[in-house]
C-alpha cells in the first residue's frame, strides 16, 4: 500500500512531469541530432546559469495573454 500513499501525495505538476518523462522516453526526443548554432549554445548556457522563476500556464497567460 505505499505506492497509494505516494500517489495520494503527488501533485499536478509531478504528474504531469512524469507523463512527460514517459512520452519523451517512449517516443524519443524530436531534436535528437539536430545542429545548435554557437549562439544559441551560449544564450542557453547563460540561462541556465542564472535561471528564472517558474511560473504556471494560468499565471503567463494572466501575464502575457
Amino acid at each position: 500500500m505505499k505506492n497509494i500513499d505516494k500517489i495520494n501525495n503527488i501533485t499536478i505538476d509531478d504528474l504531469n512531469q512524469i507523463i512527460e518523462e514517459k512520452v519523451v522516453e517512449l517516443l524519443g526526443d524530436p531534436d535528437s541530432g539536430l545542429h545548435l548554432d554557437e549562439e544559441f549554445k551560449v544564450e542557453l548556457e547563460r540561462r541556465l546559469k542564472n535561471p528564472s522563476k517558474k511560473i504556471s500556464h494560468a499565471e503567463a497567460l494572466k501575464r502575457f495573454a
